[in-house]
């Protein structure tokens, strides 16, 4: 059975991938390497089937079913994304969560968990963002939590 406490290992290796990411792309590393390797650890497109609805991608490529897909959204540079820009380069500094959609917030049901709440970024001229997550954690066949749903939006602000 899954613990709340490798559900928060699983989330907190989201934020720190993120951070890393952009930290390569900082030091003129191969932040898309980078990148490949944290979609690898952290979603589970090897195995599984993964629904990935990211935070600002929209149109006909709203929805990220491929590890193709994934990696155009966080850096960028595929001519089948033509608006993606790398949401990872815009170089996180800090990233944290919050579970905060009920007391809890985090829901175990034997080889799944999923989490409601917030995500909140700092990128390195101190803008902080925050977003709405959904994310929902499959126990691949390694063991290892991976992302089989990633649904994240900015909160809406009426007109």
């Amino acid at each position: 059975m899954i613990t709340e406490a490798q559900v928060n290992q699983a989330q907190q290796a989201w934020c720190d991938g993120l951070i890393n990411i952009g930290a390569v792309y900082r030091q003129g590393g191969d932040y898309r390497a980078a990148a490949a390797a944290a979609i690898d650890a952290l979603y589970d497109y090897k195995d599984g089937t993964v629904f990935f609805k990211p935070t600002l991608a929209r149109g006909a490529n709203t929805f990220r079913p491929t590890r193709a897909g994934a990696l155009a959204y966080f850096v960028g540079g595929d001519a089948n994304f033509p608006d993606d820009a790398g949401f990872a380069l815009q170089v996180w500094k800090k990233v944290w969560y919050d579970n905060n959609a009920a007391e809890n917030g985090i829901q175990i049901h034997g080889d799944i968990a999923i989490t409601v709440g917030n995500v909140y970024l700092v990128n390195e001229k101190g803008d902080e963002v925050m977003v709405d997550k959904t994310f929902v954690f499959r126990r691949c066949a390694d063991g290892q939590l991976r992302l089989c749903v990633h649904k994240s939006a900015l909160p809406y602000t009426p007109a």
